[in-house]
């Protein structure tokens, strides 16, 4: 693992273009993250959902779908533990760096396959059966490239400095410009002396926070927690088949 890099610089000693590239950026997409949601919401309920596509083909996306989205998850979970948690609370926790970087490493590897692989398919699915394709809307066309390119970046990133590099050390870097954020204290410093490919995989990413509520990825929050406890239907017979007499009603669980 190579050397922490020095301390960013203060907030005023940034040049305009790195606060246009590192701040007003990232808050410009952040906003219409927020406000995008909650204009969609209320203007667009019907539309909320992933417009699933099962019924007109099925055999790539019974494999691409569960690959993508485990894959998500993985990749999810190891950027708010990245991004999110200061490394001195993972050595805190008993995790060394060594540990952290080797575990981070491996793990986000395999995450990383998955996901592409399912993407893989979903976006191949999607160019090669004709009815899909025609039922692309101009979201998806937006959607899908932006996604690509920013799981992508982020692979080529992790492998080019961390599998086959030196090693770089982006918890100190990346992650102190990404918590900034948040705490409205950002340190734009931090990321511009990040390597390009960090650099280009974060505003991808920030431009992915930025097209999401438009897009089909709401569903995500629209997890079916609510079928657990929804109550069950009661179904009746009008009446009895001829030569038979009506059985006991049937109390099935199907959604409302």
């Amino acid at each position: 693992m190579s050397a922490a890099p020095a301390a960013p610089a203060p907030l005023a000693a940034a040049s305009g273009s790195v606060l246009l590239l590192w701040v007003a950026v990232p808050y410009i997409c952040l906003a219409v993250f927020a406000v995008g949601h909650v204009w969609r919401y209320r203007q667009d309920q019907f539309g909320w959902t992933s417009r699933t596509t099962q019924l007109l083909e099925h055999r790539w996306l019974r494999w691409g779908s569960p690959l993508f989205h485990l894959g998500a998850f993985m990749v999810i979970a190891g950027h708010v533990v990245g991004l999110a948690v200061p490394a001195s609370w993972t050595e805190a926790a008993g995790a060394d760096e060594h540990t952290y970087h080797t575990t981070a490493v491996w793990a986000g590897s395999v995450a990383g396959v998955a996901m592409v692989a399912g993407l893989g398919m979903l976006c191949a699915r999607r160019l090669l059966t004709r009815r899909i394709r025609l039922g692309t809307d101009r979201s998806d066309k937006v959607l899908f490239p932006l996604l690509s390119a920013t799981v992508l970046l982020g692979i080529t990133a992790t492998a080019a400095h961390n599998v086959f590099g030196a090693g770089y050390d982006y918890r100190s870097t990346v992650s102190v410009w990404f918590r900034g954020l948040f705490t409205l204290q950002p340190q734009p410093e931090a990321i511009a002396g990040a390597p390009l490919l960090f650099q280009l995989h974060a505003l991808s990413a920030c431009l992915l926070f930025a097209v999401w509520p438009f897009t089909r990825l709401v569903h995500v929050w629209s997890a079916p927690v609510g079928y657990l406890v929804r109550p069950y239907v009661v179904y009746r017979r009008r009446a009895a088949a001829p030569g038979r007499t009506a059985g006991p009603a049937r109390r099935d669980r199907h959604p409302v």
